[in-house]
């Protein structure tokens, strides 16, 4: 299909290169693809390692992956949301980071995030017919095998756009943790309150845990008590459930699970330096170390559910500070490298 006007891609060539501005006159939607324009995206951690150079990436690449927008065109054979309902130009939607092909053995075993051809939204070389593949543009082409699920319009940009990264990975994390067990009463306790950890705690409390937060800066934990955090102190009692979603406190996370307790491992994700691990103690305590990484279309759906929900009663959309243009996306990302950063800054290309 073509597009008047263009539809516009910043895209990042390199470590210490400006983004550059791609003109997309035009869009070949494939079976079950959908064209939708942003209406906000925001800036993720792994967005600015990108741009550092703390992680590899092919260029040149549009990146992105936080997002909300709107159906502008379905393909000729049509497209479903996760919910198997038929989506149509109109249609507010958030979408998943990553694209699968639902066929292979580990889509069959539920690992979608691993599929064999899995592609990733931000974190993909654009190339012919697939130009438009991160968030910081004006639009994003969605290909078939991505988790779209339509979200209300009384839900501010601010609160949706983090979902398809930050909110779905917690409530993968939380997810996971409470594997067999009931989250009312239980002990969380969260290291990192960053947007993950944010949402890991807010998920949880809201379903009767009792959840104390670790973080180095007082006014992130400040701000994690209006989520029903509690400051964790050095004599706090062992936890029920652990979630590491900093990336720093792997071995206090492990060591603070109580018998039988589960630690669930989010926030390792960039290069860091091995961990050592006491073995014995993990044995005799039967704790259960788990690693999340990114998260399924149900985790998504359970995501969203929430932020329509409980989590309106949270201030999320406090942790979007500037709202940049698109032409300033590298101020943007400057921005959200910044001490004393906000949680998110975001990108509004209209």
């Amino acid at each position: 299909m073509t597009l008047r006007p263009a539809a516009v891609a910043k895209v990042w060539l390199g470590v210490g290169q400006a983004h550059e501005t791609v003109a997309v006159p035009g869009v070949g939607l494939g079976r079950g693809d959908v064209l939708v324009a942003i209406e906000l995206s925001t800036v993720c951690g792994s967005d600015v390692h990108t741009v550092q150079g703390h992680r590899t990436a092919p260029t040149p690449l549009v990146l992105g992956h936080e997002s909300v927008g709107r159906v502008i065109a379905v393909s000729t054979d049509g497209a479903f949301a996760a919910d198997g309902a038929q989506l149509r130009v109109g249609d507010r939607v958030v979408w998943s980071v990553t694209v699968s092909c639902g066929t292979c053995d580990r889509c069959a075993a539920g690992f979608t995030q691993k599929c064999r051809a899995l592609a990733k939204y931000g974190h993909e070389r654009i190339g012919p017919r697939w130009e438009l593949t991160g968030g910081f543009a004006s639009h994003v082409h969605l290909r078939s095998g991505t988790a779209i699920v339509r979200v209300p319009e009384m839900l501010p940009a601010a609160v949706l756009a983090p979902a398809s990264c930050a909110t779905a990975t917690a409530w993968a994390a939380v997810t996971r943790g409470a594997a067999g067990r009931t989250l009312e009463s239980a002990r969380v306790l969260v290291y990192g309150a960053g947007l993950v950890g944010l949402s890991a705690i807010a998920i949880a409390a809201d379903a009767g845990a009792q959840v104390a937060v670790v973080d180095p800066s007082p006014e992130r934990r400040a701000f994690a008590e209006r989520f029903g955090a509690t400051a964790a102190t050095t004599d706090s009692a062992p936890a029920d459930i652990v979630i590491e979603a900093s990336g720093h406190a792997v071995s206090d996370a492990i060591a603070a699970a109580d018998i039988g307790g589960a630690v669930v491992l989010v926030g390792s994700v960039f290069p860091a330096d091995p961990v050592p691990v006491d073995a014995e103690s993990i044995v005799r305590r039967l704790v259960t170390v788990t690693g999340v990484h990114n998260y399924t279309a149900r985790e998504l759906v359970g995501a969203v559910a929430f932020l329509t929900g409980p989590g309106r009663g949270y201030p999320f959309a406090e942790a979007v500070g500037a709202v940049h243009p698109l032409s300033e996306v590298d101020a943007a990302l400057a921005a959200a490298s910044a001490p004393g950063a906000p949680l998110r800054v975001a990108l509004d290309p209209r």
